[in-house]
């Protein structure tokens, strides 16, 4: 038996991403995202109900702030006490966990597909798609850009405006383009 191309985009093949069955799934995503992105502010200050529809699951107390996009949003699984600031992206070709205390400042990009490197076959649509991993109290400042793939291990840091392309080992901190282990300065004194 053949697979779909939702199949094969499942089971992180080369899919072609031009196909009509990832275009209604898509075409889902936008009007939900619509919705959120036009809504009046809630004061519980929970997880929109069109999100919290479309996505694959959610905990408690998750806030995404307007404007998000994502592609599916069918893929996207939330923790709980999960924020995501203003202009959050999410591309969602695979699954896309964060965990619960996980927090994405202003602008945060999540890419999971990648084209291909072939010219011919890129312009035939064909992609790939690898998970994205964030877990527990990790912090992503504004900006920031995690590609296809990467693992952001339990309350990592990641600098704004730094390019993730492999992993972060967990309790540890990245900046810059690409993303590198760094040392953080203490910002206070114990002595008073």
């Amino acid at each position: 038996m053949r697979k779909t191309e939702r199949q094969k985009m499942q089971a992180g093949e080369w899919y072609c991403c031009q196909d009509s069955e990832l275009g209604v799934l898509q075409h889902q995503a936008r009007v939900a995202v619509h919705q959120h992105n036009t809504a009046p502010p809630d004061p519980a200050a929970q997880l929109s109900p069109p999100l919290a529809a479309l996505f694959a699951a959610h905990g408690e107390n998750c806030l995404v702030e307007a404007p998000f996009h994502c592609a599916y949003g069918i893929n996207i699984t939330l923790g709980c006490n999960v924020y995501m600031n203003a202009g959050c992206t999410i591309l969602d070709t695979a699954p896309v966990t964060i965990g619960d205390g996980a927090m994405l400042g202003p602008n945060v990009q999540i890419y999971c597909a990648q084209h291909h490197k072939d010219r011919a076959l890129r312009g035939q649509g064909l992609e790939i798609a690898r998970p994205v991993t964030l877990g527990t109290d990790v912090w992503i400042g504004g900006g920031a850009i995690l590609l296809p793939g990467v693992t952001i291990g339990d309350g990592a840091i990641v600098g704004a405006g730094a390019v993730v392309t492999r992993d972060v080992a967990a309790g540890k901190t990245v900046t810059g383009n690409p993303a590198r282990p760094r040392r953080l300065e203490s910002s206070w004194s114990s002595d008073g």
